[in-house]
């Protein structure tokens, strides 16, 4: 009975303050009536009001309170008020009291209010309650739960307002929003509210107070899902790795934290985490063994973050592998991470179907796992391990692709290392680069504490590990000399020895002076130094004595073709190339005949058929030089050449000449004088790109007994739809370019889903030059019945196939069609309408 009298005298209370505010017209009134709601809000001694009355309107009143102050913000008692009075009463009523309360009220009327002062007084005040700290003592009122019981929907509704506050604030205030209102502001300070509940929750639980991380966990999962964690943990992470070096205490309140947070947002937090910590031990210090008991933590640890994303730096995977590793109970889940990723490299469809970037990063995260086993679990994996690099390394090897290759001989290296198999250790020859040394390194743990140093490629180059150069050890022993007074060597020892370091070697033999010369010192010739000279000046030759190549142009085509470096000359493969290219380019149609026809022919290893392809590459390309343009005969192939060889190895370079084209292609309206358009000159490749074109398909389908074109040999078979599509591009506006696109487009069209991303770049390349080279009238008149089925599989691509390349060259022939189609249209247009 008396508490229910005290809450009816607290109601009439309020009721009557609210009765003078809005009748009253007593300045003095009006202060002392706000004076008497302050009071309810008083955390001293007792005065005019108890500690139970208080409670009651904490309780059930204050909510209402603000929302009546906030419908009668431009009542005039308020305007009465000094801007001081204002200030104390108004303002500090939202600064006391349930910090909750305080906030829903607070985002419910800048929701509301339009555009005016009154809403720009409660963003002020909403700035002054984030300032003074209110949300800390928001969270740690529900860690104490001293707070009434709230039901479901009140705590998701604060959850939405405390995290979403930025967004709401931005889509309410803008343009004039308030810096503290943005995200790189507001979520750090929220970071730090959540820190300083969890250190009075710390604090408490060593005096003895029970507390609840429940809301806490809440609000961090929920700012977290949102994709905020990086703002809020870049501030948390080192706190928290800091406190929990040495307190066990702080060790215990994280990893409740963690086990509170709920599981659809276990993610999110998780993630952030990994990529926010200094280092393994202060993730171990952080979440515990949260991997062991919450099923969704392990998942996102052991297979997530290490198979289905590969997003992230290697610094996230030496945290989460070697957070597994780092204690005995979690090292299991290190055995069994290691399964899975050996799995997953050695797997050879993931190989063929997977992007590159994602096989570089389960490459890392294999290495890693293996350099942090023990010997004896290595001796219970080794048969698994080896089993994962003899199948990996036959995948990674078969493919077309450099960069996959050297993966896979670098990853072969390190584990056959590790293993050390009968004292065996495999060595590959391969280009190192920056992808390369960092595999290495991989292997090589990184000692030290918090935070981890990582250097730059994990191995010391050997300038720095005390090899010196001839030429500083020339300099110091020349130093040395001139510094002892003693020494008794003659004073013209003492002179600067003469730089040689550039001299050649003199040849005794005159080069040769005739092409036929030189024929036959290639063929029968055993003495090295004839060999070499005609060799160097067979190019020359060529391009200088037309009639004499012409005669023994197929024959010297042959030699070469079949000769092999048995001298060790330098540039040997350079020379040899081009020489073959002078010839194709003085005496193109039988040269080319002999070199289309020998490339399906029996005996001929892979190389000998990608050196032909690239003769006739090379030669064509300098054939499409126009004719007017002046050449300097004794220029090599590097000078004559402007385009990559083969767009599979640089496709950067490709996008580029492809982006030209459309440029070229694109009609822009400008004002001022234009410049006149590129006058259409002749060249040497127009008349015979029939003879470089049409011989390489035919046969294609035909396996041999050393070649299966259609089989394995996908590199042969993605250089040649390379070389094709290159010779239709270099045939833009010669007569025959509609018959080659027609014919190009029929034999990819049976690739066109092939396995290697090599040939599928290669089909699409092909397709780019089909676009691009092709009259567009002849698109529509000679390929309707192909053009709806070729844009749906370009659509296709372009969207999912797993190669970053084949889906950029995918979206440039969509864009190449299309404009070549509404050319076309808007051409056929305009004759429609001519009189």
């Amino acid at each position: 009975m008396e508490s229910l009298a005290l809450n009816t005298e607290v109601r009439l209370a309020v009721a009557q303050c609210f009765r003078t505010l809005t009748t009253s017209t007593d300045t003095k009134d009006i202060i002392t009536t706000l004076q008497t709601l302050h009071s309810y809000l008083d955390e001293g001694p007792e005065g005019r009001t108890t500690s139970v009355q208080r409670a009651e309107f904490r309780r059930s009143h204050f909510t209402r309170t603000l929302q009546f102050l906030v419908s009668n913000i431009q009542a005039d008692w308020l305007r009465s008020l000094t801007a001081a009075q204002r200030t104390e009463l108004w303002d500090g009523l939202f600064l006391k009291g349930p910090p909750e309360q305080a906030l829903l009220v607070l985002m419910e009327g800048i929701g509301e209010l339009r555009a005016s002062t009154n809403l720009d007084r409660l963003v002020s005040i909403t700035e002054k309650f984030l300032q003074s700290g209110r949300l800390a003592e928001l969270l740690w009122s529900y860690c104490l739960e001293t707070g009434p019981s709230d039901s479901p929907q009140l705590r998701e509704t604060l959850l939405g307002r405390i995290v979403a506050l930025p967004d709401l604030a931005a889509n309410r205030l803008h343009p004039k929003n308030k810096p503290l209102f943005l995200p790189q502001q507001y979520h750090p300070l929220l970071a730090t509210a959540m820190l300083t509940a969890l250190e009075r929750t710390c604090q408490a639980l060593k005096d003895g107070t029970d507390c609840s991380l429940t809301f806490v966990a809440q609000t961090l999962g929920k700012v977290c899902i949102q994709g905020h964690s990086g703002l809020v943990l870049a501030v948390m992470a080192p706190r928290l790795s800091a406190c929990t070096r040495s307190d066990m205490v702080w060790q215990r309140v994280c990893w409740k934290l963690l086990e509170n947070v709920p599981q659809q947002w276990m993610e999110s937090v998780l993630t952030g985490l990994v990529q926010a910590v200094s280092g393994p031990e202060a993730l171990g210090r952080i979440i515990g063994n949260l991997v062991l008991t919450n099923k969704k933590a392990q998942f996102v640890i052991t297979h997530k973050l290490l198979l289905l994303q590969y997003k992230y730096e290697t610094q996230v995977l030496r945290i989460v592998l070697g957070y597994l590793a780092a204690d005995r109970e979690r090292r299991p889940l290190l055995i069994q991470v290691l399964r899975s990723v050996s799995q997953a490299w050695a797997n050879p469809s993931a190989v063929k179907h997977t992007p590159l970037e994602q096989q570089l990063y389960v490459s890392k995260a294999l290495l890693l796992s293996v350099s942090l086993l023990r010997d004896s679990e290595l001796q219970e994996l080794r048969s698994e391990l080896l089993q994962c690099l003899l199948g990996g390394m036959q995948s990674h090897l078969d493919s077309s692709v450099v960069r996959i290759r050297r993966m896979g001989m670098v990853v072969g290296e390190c584990l056959s290392s590790r293993m050390d198999i009968n004292n065996t250790k495999l060595k590959f020859e391969y280009d190192q680069d920056e992808e390369s040394q960092e595999l290495l390194s991989l292997m090589t743990p990184i000692a030290g504490g918090e935070p981890e140093a990582e250097s730059a490629n994990g191995v010391d180059s050997p300038q720095e590990t005390g090899e010196t150069t001839p030429s500083t050890h020339n300099v110091s022993s020349q130093n040395k000399s001139n510094t002892e007074p003693d020494s008794d060597l003659d004073s013209d020892d003492e002179l600067t020895p003469y730089d040689m370091s550039g001299d050649q070697e003199i040849m005794e033999a005159p080069p040769p002076r005739y092409l036929r010369d030189c024929l036959e010192t290639l063929i029968s010739s055993e003495d090295a130094v004839h060999v070499e000279l005609s060799l160097r000046a067979a190019e020359g030759l060529v391009r200088k004595n037309v009639f004499a190549t012409r005669e023994i142009s197929v024959q010297l085509t042959k030699v070469l073709l079949h000769m092999e470096d048995k001298y060790s000359i330098n540039s040997f493969l350079s020379l040899r190339q081009a020489t073959m290219v002078a010839l194709t380019v003085t005496d193109s149609i039988p040269v080319t005949q002999y070199l289309t026809t020998e490339f399906y022919s029996l005996n001929y290893s892979l190389r000998q058929r990608l050196d032909i392809l690239e003769v006739l590459a090379l030669a064509a390309q300098e054939l499409s030089k126009p004719i007017n343009e002046k050449r300097n005969p004794s220029m090599g192939i590097d000078a004559s050449t402007d385009l990559t060889l083969y767009p599979g190895d640089n496709p950067v370079h490709w996008r580029q000449v492809v982006e030209k084209r459309i440029q070229s292609k694109t009609k822009r309206l400008r004002k001022g004088a234009t410049q006149p358009p590129a006058e259409a000159t002749p060249n040497r490749y127009a008349p015979v790109a029939g003879h470089f074109f049409f011989p390489l398909l035919s046969n294609y389908d035909k396996p041999q007994v050393t070649f299966d074109l259609l089989g394995g040999d996908h590199l042969v078979l993605g250089r040649l739809i390379h070389t094709l599509g290159l010779f239709m591009h270099l045939a833009i506006n010669a007569p025959i370019a509609a018959q080659m696109g027609c014919a190009l487009l029929d034999f990819v069209w049976a690739v066109r889903y092939h396995v290697d991303q090599m040939v599928r770049r290669g089909v699409l390349f092909a397709v780019c030059s089909v676009f691009l080279s092709m009259p567009s009238q002849n698109l529509l008149v000679d390929l309707s019945d192909q053009l709806f089925e070729t844009r749906k599989w370009l659509a296709d691509v372009a969207e999912g196939d797993p190669d970053a390349d084949c889906r950029n060259l995918a979206v440039q022939s969509l864009v190449l069609l299309d404009k070549s189609l509404k050319k076309q249209l808007q051409d056929q247009q305009a004759l429609s309408m001519e009189p």
